[in-house]
């Protein structure tokens, strides 16, 4: 029920790429002692610290703990301009974690413009040859996107094993949501359900009108053990991966598993959930709701997406990771011609080009 997930690794001091190795070897052979047998390592921006994290990793899974668990790396598409990509980047993984074989391989990043991207470039041809060399077992995907760009991966090719999406009581609608998740458990894959506390945004103090919601229950729980149970809640799900980075919240995490079933929750329970959402959702600045009428840009901006960043760095507090979120997927607003093309399509008559120059000052400027 429980995975664990590399992301978020206890740091030796201030310096965020020096990983507490001592930590870490303890909190993972913990996991693996207490039944835990997913390991989602992840891909991270910073390569050198995909090396040192790997690396650390490796000599944590010494002393026979190596064959306790199942491995899953990622390969992020964004590095794949050609087969031999692949290739290298399953190469590389493998001489980090010191080893010559691993569980599953994970292509990470797809979505309905990557998809057709790596068809072209067979991707998935490379993924089955390298299966066939014995470097993985099984092949997966990391979606986030629209539930019909899922269907068109999920059809497009039959040799997946599971596959991973973003899901939390937030997500329930969208990148793909319930319905996307129904769909894949359906078509017979294994999900991986990541980020349940929305990246730890669950997790911190909310907004009053949404503690207000959380004080009209008697149930004595936490926020995070909330987010948590709600997703396991969803037979669906066949493993929820949680990045932890101390003892105590895994030792938490670990005894909730434990004390959890899926269709566990009251009818109330999951009103409860909900009403917590709505009261998160009436948070939004930006009254976008994705259609992407408006696209494509002239200027290649991707205005959907910097609404939703915005609006989620209102909703939950959290400038800091909007604008890291925003820096990391390679927005710029700052290309906007102010044609108004992106006005002119709009059903909701939005003030585009006004919330783009003030997602610009937030996210951008950092006003």
């Amino acid at each position: 029920m429980l995975g664990f997930g590399a992301m978020r690794l206890p740091l030796a001091g201030e310096d965020p790429a020096i990983i507490d190795e001592t930590s870490t070897t303890k909190m993972l052979r913990y996991a693996i002692d207490n039944g835990v047998n997913y390991l989602d390592i992840g891909y991270s921006y910073d390569i050198s610290y995909q090396e040192s994290m790997m690396r650390v990793l490796s000599r944590a899974l010494g002393d026979g703990y190596r064959e306790k668990i199942k491995i899953a790396v990622t390969v992020p598409v964004r590095i794949i301009d050609s087969p031999a990509d692949f290739d290298r980047c399953v190469e590389e993984q493998l001489g980090w974690l010191d080893t010559d074989r691993i569980d599953f391989c994970i292509l990470g990043g797809l979505n309905r413009m990557t998809w057709p991207e790596m068809r072209e470039l067979d991707i998935p041809g490379r993924a089955e040859k390298a299966m066939a060399a014995g470097k993985f077992d099984r092949l997966g995907f990391f979606f986030h996107d629209y539930f019909q760009a899922l269907r068109s991966v999920v059809e497009e090719y039959d040799n997946w094993s599971l596959c991973e999406f973003q899901y939390s009581y937030m997500d329930i609608d969208h990148h793909p949501g319930y319905g996307g998740l129904k769909f894949a458990a359906d078509n017979g894959l294994a999900v991986i359900a990541t980020e349940p506390h929305l990246g730890g945004r669950l997790t911190r103090k909310p907004p009053e009108s949404v503690s207000k919601v959380w004080e009209s229950t008697a149930q004595n729980r936490t926020q995070s053990e909330w987010a948590l149970r709600w997703v396991w809640n969803h037979p669906e799900v066949s493993t929820v991966v949680s990045n932890m980075s101390t003892i105590e919240q895994l030792a938490e995490n670990i005894a909730l598993a434990g004390d959890t079933m899926a269709e566990s929750l009251t009818v109330q329970e999951q009103v409860l959930v909900s009403r917590v959402r709505d009261a998160y959702r009436q948070l939004k600045a930006v009254p976008c709701t994705a259609c992407r009428a408006c696209m494509p840009c002239p200027q290649d901006i991707d205005v959907p997406r910097i609404f939703e960043i915005y609006n989620e760095a209102v909703m939950y507090g959290d400038m800091e990771s909007a604008r890291s979120l925003y820096r990391n997927e390679k927005h710029r607003i700052e290309n906007c011609n102010a044609c108004g093309s992106c006005v002119n399509a709009c059903g909701r008559s939005i003030p585009i080009l006004d919330w783009l120059d003030t997602a610009r000052e937030r996210l951008v400027e950092g006003r």
